[in-house]
């Protein structure tokens, strides 16, 4: 199994207790992508949003600073918004990423949790479904990488043209993130892609039967297995307590800062503690408990990689620094010998 690490480059604060530039946080976002891959995790992903706290904006570009910087992990996005953006544009970024890192590249494309980029880019939001559903196709003929003739309702029209660069391989791999649907994971199996589920409430067992029915419509459609991954929250200290007692004030205030937005109630650290249980979809705590936790979703849900969202909110460089090495050091190889046992 695959272990990843994931961030929307949430701007923190620094030594001063003070709110840091996003300059600066993009460059954090850099040595925490670096430190990944010099524990040994295989995947690192950076989320696009358009919003004052986030910094990531244009994921590829930050990992085209990664990728001459590191050596093995594989390095994508989570997720690219590729309702408001141009599919030629995001494969030919993602390709050019995937030659400077060596074959490394992939794309995890999704039409987001936040809006803001509608507006921003021109795009209205009563077009949301279409605009995916019409980019998504042509992005998986880019995929091709042959000739393109394309038409849909949305774009401008494309007559044989050929896209470049091209992949040393031959295809750029990109995964569909969904939060949950019947017919999003039908349609990741219609078009050959393997699927991320963002789980971000609840319990991640809920996902089996949407796990299973992925797995029924690749069936359906001839397809060949494809792989299964999941993302959600988490932090990693030496004790349960300790990560929980850091964890939550980050946590909390981003909660509560999108949650005004969206009309939730203030998180309160019971339902939080809730969350960070056996059930829940928080990967908060010890090395052991967080490797026990992912290891016991993985049987259940069979899948192939779990991504943990290391990042919230005001949580300081140096803790997320600390709980990705403790990730890659620690919880990586009981998560392998709890599953091989």
């Amino acid at each position: 199994m695959q272990l990843g690490l994931n961030t929307f480059g949430d701007v923190h604060p620094g030594a001063d207790g003070q709110p840091i530039s996003q300059a600066q946080v993009l460059r954090h976002v850099v040595e925490q992508g670096r430190l990944a891959d010099q524990v040994g995790l295989d995947f690192f992903g950076v989320g696009e949003h358009h919003r004052a706290d986030y910094a990531v904006s244009v994921p590829d570009t930050v990992l085209a600073g990664l990728a001459t910087t590191t050596e093995n992990i594989r390095l994508g996005s989570a997720v690219t918004v590729l309702s408001s953006e141009d599919p030629v544009r995001v494969y030919q970024r993602f390709a050019t990423v995937d030659a400077l890192s060596n074959g490394r590249a992939e794309a995890i494309l999704g039409r987001g949790s936040f809006t803001e980029s509608f507006p921003l880019f021109g795009y209205a939001l009563e077009d949301y479904e279409d605009l995916f559903a019409q980019k998504l196709e042509l992005f998986t003929r880019l995929q091709q990488e042959g000739p393109i003739t394309w038409e849909g309702g949305l774009r401008a029209a494309i007559n044989g043209i050929e896209v470049f660069p091209k992949t040393e391989t031959g295809r750029l791999p990109a995964w569909i993130a969904v939060g949950g649907s019947p017919n999003s994971v039908v349609r990741a199996a219609h078009y050959q892609l393997p699927v991320i589920f963002a789980i971000i409430g609840g319990s991640p067992l809920g996902f089996k039967p949407f796990a299973d029915h992925y797995r029924r419509a690749l069936e359906h459609f001839g397809k060949p297995e494809l792989p299964i991954a999941w993302h959600s929250p988490g932090y990693i200290a030496e004790t349960d307590q300790q990560a929980r007692d850091e964890f939550f004030p980050a946590f909390a205030a981003n909660h509560d800062v999108i949650g005004r937005e969206r009309g939730w109630p203030a998180l309160q650290r019971s339902d939080f503690d809730a969350m960070c249980g056996p059930k829940g979809a928080y990967y908060v705590g010890s090395p052991e408990t967080v490797a026990r936790k992912i290891a016991a979703h993985q049987k259940v849900l069979g899948a192939q990689r779990f991504d943990l969202k290391y990042s919230v909110g005001p949580l300081t460089h140096d803790r997320m620094q600390r709980s990705i090495e403790l990730f890659g050091t620690q919880v990586a190889p009981l998560v392998e010998d709890m599953l091989a046992g």
